[in-house]
C-alpha cells in the first residue's frame, strides 16, 4: 500500500518521510483544499526529502473552472515543477457545471509529461463521475484522487470501490479523512494507495498577538474571490481628489 502525504510546509514534508510516508503531495493551503506552492518552497523540498515529491497545480482556491490567463499559469507552473525535479503532477478542470473540461485536462497532462499525472479532488465535484472516469480513461495511466464523492473517504468507500471496478488505466486513490483507525479499510478493499495530510494544530509559539489577519468571511467552497472594479475605482477617485 502506497501512502501519500499531503504536505503544506518543508516541516511537513520532512516530519512524512520520516515518519513512513512513500511520497509527498506538495501544496500550499490545506484549509482551503491546497493551492500551487511557490516555486523557492518547492525547490525547498526538494533538497531536503527523498521520497517522491508530487505538486498540486492549481492556481487559486474555489471552484476548478480557469480563465486562459490562470490556465496559461498553470502550464508555466508545470514547467518550472517539471525542471525542478518532481516525480509527478496533481491537477484537472472543469466547466462551470461540473463536466470535465477534457481539453484542458488532457493539455495538463501532456505537459507532465512522463511525470505521473493525478485529477485532483475536482472529481468529486463531477455529477457524472461515471462519466467523467471514462473520459479519463482515454487520456492514460493516472491515479484519480477521490473521496468517493462523500465528505471523507469512508462514507465515500462504496462508491469508491465501485468506481474503482469499472476502472483500466485508472488507479483510485481515496482521500479525506484517512487516518490510523480507517486505512485498514482501503486495504481491505483492494485499493493500492491512500493520501491522508495527518495534521494537527500544535501549540501556537508566536509570543505576540496582533489582530486577527484571517477573513473567514471571504472562504468560498465553489467561488473564487475577485477584485470589484467598483469598489477599488471609487476608492482610487476619492483618494486622488484629495
Amino acid at each position: 500500500m502506497l501512502v501519500e502525504v499531503c504536505a503544506n510546509s518543508v516541516s511537513s514534508a520532512k516530519i512524512a518521510q520520516a515518519a513512513g510516508a512513500d511520497r509527498i503531495e506538495f501544496c500550499s493551503e490545506l484549509a482551503v483544499g491546497g493551492i500551487t506552492p511557490s516555486l523557492g518552497m518547492l525547490t525547498q523540498v526538494l533538497e531536503e526529502v527523498r521520497i517522491p515529491v508530487h505538486v498540486l497545480i492549481r492556481p487559486r482556491s474555489g471552484d476548478f473552472c480557469y480563465d486562459a490567463s490562470e490556465f496559461k499559469a498553470m502550464l508555466r507552473d508545470i514547467a518550472l515543477a517539471r525542471e525542478a525535479g518532481v516525480a509527478g503532477i496533481v491537477s484537472g478542470v472543469l466547466f462551470q457545471d461540473g463536466s470535465l473540461d477534457m481539453e484542458r485536462t488532457q493539455i495538463l497532462k501532456e505537459a507532465a509529461g512522463d511525470s505521473t499525472f493525478t485529477f485532483h479532488r475536482a472529481f468529486d465535484r463531477c455529477p457524472e463521475p461515471e462519466k467523467v472516469l471514462e473520459q479519463l480513461e482515454t487520456l492514460g495511466p493516472m491515479y484519480i484522487l477521490s473521496s468517493g464523492q462523500a465528505s471523507n473517504a469512508t462514507a465515500g468507500l462504496s462508491t469508491l470501490v465501485g468506481l474503482a471496478a469499472q476502472a483500466r488505466n485508472c488507479k483510485f486513490m481515496p482521500g479525506a479523512g484517512i487516518g490510523p483507525d480507517n486505512a485498514g479499510l482501503f486495504a481491505d478493499a483492494g485499493f493500492t494507495a491512500i493520501h491522508l495530510s495527518g495534521v494537527q494544530v500544535p501549540q501556537e509559539q508566536e509570543l505576540f498577538h496582533g489582530p486577527a489577519m484571517n477573513s473567514p468571511g471571504m472562504l468560498r467552497e465553489t467561488s473564487p474571490l475577485l477584485s470589484d472594479a467598483t469598489r477599488i475605482s471609487e476608492t482610487v477617485h476619492r483618494i486622488k481628489a484629495i
